[in-house]
């Protein structure tokens, strides 16, 4: 749900907008002098709507997960990384 904000309404309760945002999923549009200027929203609709991950990195996280590649620490993957380049 997009809700409408003033700019000063906005920069006032700064912190409250972005809890609502993470938290709720809500989405707000501010407006500066009847004018809307730009639009606050979580990063993961940002993402989803405008930066999809690609089919091609998706199949790979989906084979992280698959294999448990996904729990690696640094460290082994630094490891692995060192045994392919030799």
């Amino acid at each position: 749900m997009t809700r409408v904000i003033s700019a000063v309404a906005a920069r006032a309760q700064f912190s409250q907008v972005l809890k609502r945002v993470s938290q709720k999923n809500e989405r707000f549009l501010v407006g500066h002098r009847g004018e809307p200027q730009a639009v606050i929203m979580g990063i993961n609709e940002y993402i989803d709507r405008f930066a999809p991950v690609p089919a091609e990195l998706r199949a790979m996280q989906d084979t992280a997960k698959r294999t448990g590649r996904n729990q690696l620490t640094t460290r082994e993957i630094n490891a692995l990384i060192e045994k392919a380049r030799r």
